[in-house]
């Protein structure tokens, strides 16, 4: 990965982002204004801030280190399995045949005749 962050504590990720944030605000109004010289830095400074998010999103869940903790192991409690529900069958459908369509005849009109 280009900048790595994976080595940061939490408060610094913390940090970091509010950084890349203030960044990326002053880099929207440079668009509009129209002066920037790589475009391409609004979409590098979104990954980032992404990335930065993602971490602070596992260091939250698992209590400021580094290391990844399962649910069950931060609970201590054994999770009991759900019961499967009954499988609903589905009935046929009665087939509907098609009823003829009434054919209306024709009367004869007299030619002339009014």
């Amino acid at each position: 990965m280009k900048n790595s962050f994976s080595e940061l504590k939490l408060d610094e990720l913390l940090a970091k982002r509010d950084e890349l944030r203030k960044k990326y605000f002053d880099l929207r109004f440079q668009l509009v204004v129209g002066h920037v010289e790589n475009p391409l830095e609004k979409r590098n400074l979104r990954r980032q801030i992404a990335r930065v998010e993602t971490l602070i999103g596992e260091r939250q869940r698992t209590g400021g280190s580094g290391a990844v903790v399962t649910s069950a192991a931060v609970g201590g409690a054994t999770v009991k399995a759900a019961k499967p529900k009954a499988v609903k069958t589905a009935k046929p459908k009665a087939v509907k045949t098609a009823k003829p369509k009434a054919v209306k005849a024709a009367t004869p009109v007299a030619r002339g005749a009014k």
